[in-house]
């Protein structure tokens, strides 16, 4: 896998943990060993602009996930699909806030949305109760089998 983390965020951010988890999640998935995924972490202006650009949203916001090859979870006993998985943009000022309020600190936060955005990378959705179910169970169930192996 070519996971490319660019970070023009202003913030301490550990590339190294973050393209491990990135890794895990993708393994964990079945994406295609060779499947490239791109992460860049910008400030809350970058983010902004880009939210109100694709999004047609005002305001910052904690992560965009922009796919590419509409590559989707790889089944068991059969071969993932090779391509270009997607763009990942998050913001680790809002990731700071965020954690804090919900308790559980920065590092988890970014954990979590990156989590987060390789899934919407991945097809999903939780636009729906069912689908957000699912999703975020997903999410839950990754994060603490991450969390588990280190």
């Amino acid at each position: 896998m070519t996971i490319e983390i660019l970070d023009e965020s202003g913030h301490d951010l550990d590339v190294t943990h973050l393209a491990e988890l990135s890794r895990f999640v993708m393994d964990a998935m079945r994406v295609h060993p060779q499947a490239e995924l791109c992460i860049k972490a910008v400030d809350e202006d970058t983010i902004a602009q880009l939210n109100e650009q694709w999004m047609e949203k005002e305001g910052p916001t904690d992560v965009l996930a922009f796919p590419m090859d509409e590559l989707r979870p790889g089944l068991v006993d059969t071969e993932p699909e090779e391509g270009v998985l997607g763009d990942l943009v998050l913001c680790p000022a809002v990731a700071v806030r965020q954690g804090e309020t919900a308790g559980h600190g920065t590092l988890a936060e970014i954990e979590l949305l990156t989590v987060h955005g390789i899934l919407h990378l991945l097809g999903y959705d939780h636009a729906e109760p069912e689908e957000h179910r699912e999703m975020f169970g997903l999410q839950d169930e990754l994060l603490a089998r991450w969390r588990a192996g280190r």
